[in-house]
């Protein structure tokens, strides 16, 4: 018999992955962007003898840097938002409904939706060329990590700093974009200064794109990436507990509005 809690958790997912579908635009654009980019990368890769054999990390760049923080982040900020714009986190207030079940079935959506942007990123990487040398667990957990992640920061900005609709970009923009430069998203961290190399150290997505890379590109294991999955491990844990805090501070605010 599943429990009250798994039964919410899961009857909210569906309804967000249910407002995805019928608006598809997000799903569409979480759909191409990887796919664009992966496609113009292989294009450029492919005209250059030497950057050829460095094609098999850029999927797992793309997807954790690129992908997954604009759909899990920012699909988390533009979901609270939603709720706040069409009044629906009042009726939760006074529903049943768990508040840890709600934050799990958001994680759940997401997580869904990062499993179809991953098998899309590398099945179409296959397309071109690359391959996949690692553990498939280890990069399913890495995955996971990262969702954690992203979803755990999304809640803490969409709480603290999204009121409306348009609020979204600006956090999302003004915190992410420089992470996402200094992790070697774009471009290898070898290009840096060393000063920028030190402080990329400090960057989740720094660990989450050396690690990815690291299984996916070089088929490394469990000791070469224990730096880096301790790092991640903690982060997650530290993003979803900030996200939980700023959540229930959010329903807070509601009942006293």
């Amino acid at each position: 018999m599943t429990s009250p809690t798994l039964q919410q958790t899961l009857a909210v997912a569906r309804r967000i992955l249910l407002e995805f579908w019928r608006q598809r635009r997000s799903l569409i654009f979480w759909a191409v962007f990887p796919a664009l980019m992966l496609l113009l990368f292989g294009l450029i890769y492919r005209n250059n003898a030497s950057m050829r054999a460095g094609f098999d990390t850029t999927p797992a760049g793309i997807l954790i840097g690129a992908a997954l923080f604009f759909s899990c982040l920012g699909g988390t900020v533009s979901i609270i938002v939603a709720e706040r714009e069409r009044r629906t986190l009042r009726r939760l207030l006074i529903s049943p409904l768990n508040p840890v079940a709600y934050f799990l079935g958001i994680v759940a959506a997401l997580s869904t939706v990062a499993c179809c942007q991953a098998a899309i990123v590398f099945a179409l990487a296959f397309a071109l060329g690359a391959r996949y040398h690692g553990s498939i667990a280890l990069g399913a957990l890495i995955v996971a990590l990262s969702v954690f992640a992203y979803v755990g920061l999304g809640f803490f900005f969409g709480a603290r700093f999204a009121k409306r609709a348009e609020d979204v970009n600006g956090p999302v923009a003004a915190f992410g974009v420089p992470l996402l430069v200094l992790g070697g998203t774009f471009f290898p961290t070898s290009l840096m200064p060393g000063f920028l190399i030190a402080l990329a150290r400090f960057d989740p997505v720094y660990h989450m794109n050396e690690a990815m890379k690291g299984v996916a590109g070089r088929g490394e294991g469990w000791d070469q990436l224990a730096g880096d999955l301790a790092f991640l491990a903690i982060f997650a844990a530290v993003s979803l507990a900030l996200g939980v805090v700023s959540y229930r501070r959010m329903l807070t605010e509601e009942k006293r509005s």
